[in-house]
């Protein structure tokens, strides 16, 4: 956690929009002691506290930070790929103010001790709050259930198998059983690991390159599944990451019949589709694998409906010398923390998603499945801020990615918005110069 500032801090002149009270009017923020004294129109009759620093935004939004749900670090195990420290700057770039951390380290952190070294690091070394996820089963193997209620009192906020999926259906049935006893939220990596086996989408793109594919089937048998589990146990669940038309429908069936389950997109599979992969671009290689247009369009238009409630970087930063190898021998994984904005914001300067529901699905959504306090401009609530002008234009350069891995399918991509400034409990730990 971040330590709180005790200099108060007001934000005027700014746009104010604030997805937990559906508001985006001219207002200001008031900070001290790391909550939010007041935000928005009311803010403007109020005055600064004494020895408030003044930081007038010339009209620029001022949000909640994003929550990240997504972000694999390499701490412990792999620290050239990611640290807390070089995670944590990247971050911040991009308004994101909380990273919700995978499992998926080494060691893995299936160990209650393990979760409390993570947020020590993490309170040491990183300027942006840090909240793990635990692992679900022992070494994440997908077999021997981990001790959930003293992950959970250790700091868990949620538990998961990472970026692997539990195959057999009866080990899930009882983990999602367990967990329901300590109201904990299962994330799930849905795809079926017997069906999935290739390295890109299946279909004809694949066939032309010679490449094994991925059917689109791998995730929607594997998603319906899990609901039917669901079903029988009660239990909370949040699919990680969907990528098809399909997955989306068995998403919102579920939701029509009261069951308690949210669906996650990463921005990769709004942005960009399989044809984005070009001349073998392994940058462009990821779990689940980018998918055809027709999707890609499925999944912008749930997350504007709300069939999909979050959307996530799916940071997961590789070293070079794992991507520089021919396709079907690269790694998965693509590092996304500092243009989750930037490229969030292309869906909204599109007119596919206003900028209200596309700041809900980084802000307030991640917030109330993790039960945390943050992604709100309310009274009380923890100063987690960004500021940002939607329609500043700007390239990612490689030379500029804060991350240790430059492993970004967004390089040399030119974007229309940029985070200004992000402030944690009060204290601004980005600004852009």
């Amino acid at each position: 956690m971040v330590k709180q500032t005790p200099k108060p801090l007001v934000l005027s002149n700014a746009r104010i929009i604030d997805p937990a009270r559906n508001l985006d009017a001219p207002g200001a923020v008031i900070m001290a002691d790391g909550i939010i004294l007041e935000a928005g129109p009311e803010a403007l009759n109020q005055g600064a506290p004494e020895g408030a620093t003044l930081m007038d935004c010339k009209g620029a939004v001022a949000a909640p930070g994003l929550i990240d749900m997504c972000v694999s670090v390499g701490e412990p195990g792999a620290e050239h790929r990611e640290t807390f420290a070089s995670a944590s700057n990247a971050a911040a770039s991009s308004g994101i103010t909380t990273i919700v951390t995978m499992p998926d380290s080494d060691p893995v952190i299936d160990d209650p001790a393990l979760v409390d070294f993570i947020l020590r690091r993490a309170r040491d070394n990183a300027c942006v709050n840090v909240k793990p996820m635990a692992a679900l089963t022992k070494g994440l193997e997908g077999q021997d259930m981990t001790e959930i209620g003293l992950l959970q009192e250790a700091g868990a906020v949620a538990f998961t198998n990472g970026h692997k999926s539990i195959r057999n259906a009866q080990i899930m049935r009882r983990m999602m059983t367990y967990a329901r006893d300590f109201d904990a939220l299962i994330v799930h990596h849905t795809e079926d690991p017997d069906l999935a086996g290739g390295t890109m989408n299946a279909g004809l793109n694949a066939s032309w390159k010679g490449l094994s594919g991925v059917p689109r089937e791998a995730e929607i048998i594997m998603l319906e599944r899990d609901l039917r589990l669901v079903a029988m146990s009660r239990s909370r669940y949040h699919a990680n990451m969907i990528s098809t038309a399909d997955s989306a429908d068995v998403i919102r069936i579920g939701k029509d019949k009261g069951l308690d389950i949210t669906a996650g997109v990463s921005i990769n599979h709004l942005t960009h589709n399989e044809n984005d992969i070009g001349a073998y671009r392994t940058f462009f290689k990821m779990s689940p694998p980018l998918r055809d247009e027709d999707d890609r369009q499925a999944m912008i238009a749930a997350l504007a409906n709300g069939t999909i409630d979050i959307l996530v970087s799916n940071h997961d930063p590789q070293d070079v010398e794992t991507k520089r190898h021919p396709w079907a021998e690269a790694e998965d994984g693509a590092s996304g923390l500092e243009t989750l904005l930037a490229a969030a914001l292309r869906l909204y300067h599109s007119d596919d998603i206003d900028l209200l529901r596309l700041l809900t699905t980084m802000t307030i959504n991640p917030a109330k499945r993790l039960g945390l306090a943050s992604g709100r401009l309310e009274k009380g609530a923890p100063a987690d801020v960004m500021v940002f002008d939607p329609d500043l234009p700007w390239v990612l350069q490689k030379a500029d990615i804060k991350s240790r891995s430059k492993n970004s399918p967004f390089e040399d991509a030119r974007f229309s918005g940029r985070v200004l400034h992000t402030i944690v409990a009060g204290k601004t730990v980005y600004t852009y110069d």
